[in-house]
């Protein structure tokens, strides 16, 4: 009796013990996660273009704290992977007009990156104004606005704007009579613009449209949506069976295509302050119910649906704040849902490649592998909830 006591004894401090251990490593984990959730995502600057006669105007939304420290965007997911991350994360938190004069002592430096050319006319833009709101959450981007004026030569030549790879993705619309639709370009890796004249606004190519907002979708996933892939993981790690997940990124598919399109449309319109905590309770769900079902239930698609309504909602913003073109709204959102259904089967490839196609088939695959990473899943979500609610 006293021996059998004893190996019971043994084997609760050892299941004590393997379980404070993956406790610890799932906190490590989430730790990761919730910095990355946290970190600072490089969004587009959005440049509106006017082209006079004989001037140009340029108004940009940036966030001009990456500019000024030096930040070489290209490449990264977010400013926290950068060398300067220290420098941005102190500037985020100066005043307007300290902000303002660190800008101004860059400037001389700075506006080389800026690519403005009329014809063979390269253009030297000056600053007309710049726009700092005051400090708010520290945590989040303050978007700046920063006008820029450029002389054009009497030639008549068309104008076209860029800037360095190194100053991120710009997305530049030409502004042309009031409900006249033309140029939206989404630039990345120094590309420059489409030439947009003086007397008329420029038109994009509906093929090279079509293939500017798949780069957009896939971006959105693959690397800045750290909360859609995480659900995509969720859905992945419930069940290795074509089946199940067929049905379930097939009911996730159908429903952000449609609140995806009625957002755009205007239909529907819902504060992010409320999409954004269901997004997260969203990744908490499907990850818990990973670790108490085996088997598919008869509501797990349908609430997986409901589910895609509210991430189709967080993908429009993201097309609300590039501009989605009415004019070509059909080829831009079809676009748009190529590259992110592009983007979640990355995710869902990579992840087989990592663990699925190795240990798939092994008999300890759930209770090692799939749940363990369902409970890291689940606790990045609850954390956002929380921050995105209560913090």
């Amino acid at each position: 009796m006293v021996l059998s006591e004893q190996m019971s004894c043994k084997l609760a401090l050892r299941r004590a013990v393997s379980s404070a251990l993956a406790a610890a490593l799932a906190l490590l984990i989430c730790a990761g996660l919730a910095r990355q959730a946290a970190a600072h995502e490089i969004r587009p600057a959005i440049a509106d273009v006017t082209v006079g006669a004989d001037e140009v105007r340029i108004d940009i939304v940036l966030v001009l704290e990456s500019m000024v420290a030096g930040i070489d965007l290209q490449g990264i997911g977010d400013t926290n992977e950068a060398p300067e991350a220290e420098t941005y994360d102190a500037l985020r938190a100066l005043p307007p007009e300290e902000l303002r004069a660190a800008f101004l002592d860059r400037w001389a430096d700075l506006r080389a990156g800026f690519r403005l050319t009329a014809g063979a006319t390269a253009l030297t833009p000056e600053i007309a104004g710049l726009e700092i709101a005051e400090i708010g959450d520290v945590e989040l981007a303050r978007d700046s606005l920063l006008s820029l004026t450029a002389a054009l030569p009497p030639d008549g030549t068309p104008v076209t704007v860029g800037w360095v790879a190194a100053y991120g993705p710009l997305v530049v619309r030409q502004v042309g009579q009031e409900g006249e639709e033309g140029y939206s370009g989404y630039l990345t890796g120094g590309q420059i613009s489409a030439p947009l004249p003086r007397d008329a606004v420029a038109q994009e190519g509906a093929w090279t449209a079509f293939l500017n907002y798949i780069a957009i979708g896939f971006e959105h996933i693959v690397p800045k949506g750290l909360d859609h892939i995480l659900f995509v993981l969720g859905l992945f790690f419930f069940s290795l069976h074509i089946r199940p997940l067929l049905y379930q990124v097939t009911a996730f598919t159908l429903a952000h295509t449609v609140t995806l399109a009625l957002a755009i449309l205007g239909y529907v319109s819902i504060s992010p302050a409320i999409v954004e905590p269901l997004i997260a309770a969203s990744i908490v769900y499907v990850a818990v119910e990973n670790v108490f079902h085996k088997r598919i239930t008869p509501w797990r698609t349908t609430i997986v649906f409901g589910f895609g309504l509210l991430h189709g909602l967080g993908f429009a913003s993201v097309l609300g704040e590039i501009g989605l073109n009415p004019g070509g709204f059909i080829s831009g959102l079809v676009g748009f849902n190529i590259g992110v259904e592009l983007g979640q089967l990355f995710v869902i490839a990579a992840a087989f490649l990592a663990v699925g196609y190795w240990f798939g088939r092994k008999p300890w695959y759930r209770g090692r592998i799939a749940v363990p990473a369902s409970v890291v899943i689940a606790a990045v979500g609850a954390y956002w909830f929380v921050d995105r609610t209560l913090l």
